[in-house]
């Protein structure tokens, strides 16, 4: 989760990504970060996040991006 809140301070260093919700809803983060985002997710993680996977409710907390990471994850 560390390395999870590394990576979006460096898209949003003015958000508290420990407490923020609403990343996707409440414009936070944009389409351009969230493919960024994914970049290094799949870089850090070893993981592949799929076209069904990017939907608001994957991207809105930290923890709901960790809770994908996770179980993405779990699957290889």
């Amino acid at each position: 989760m560390e390395q999870l809140l590394s990576v979006l301070k460096e898209l949003h260093p003015e958000v508290d990504f420990e407490t923020a919700e609403g990343l996707v809803t409440g414009g936070i983060l944009t389409s351009l970060d969230i493919i960024a985002l994914i970049a290094e997710i799949n870089a850090a993680f070893d993981v592949e996040v799929s076209a069904e996977e990017i939907v608001p409710e994957n991207f809105d907390s930290a923890k709901t991006i960790w809770a994908m990471v996770e179980r993405l994850m779990d699957e290889d």
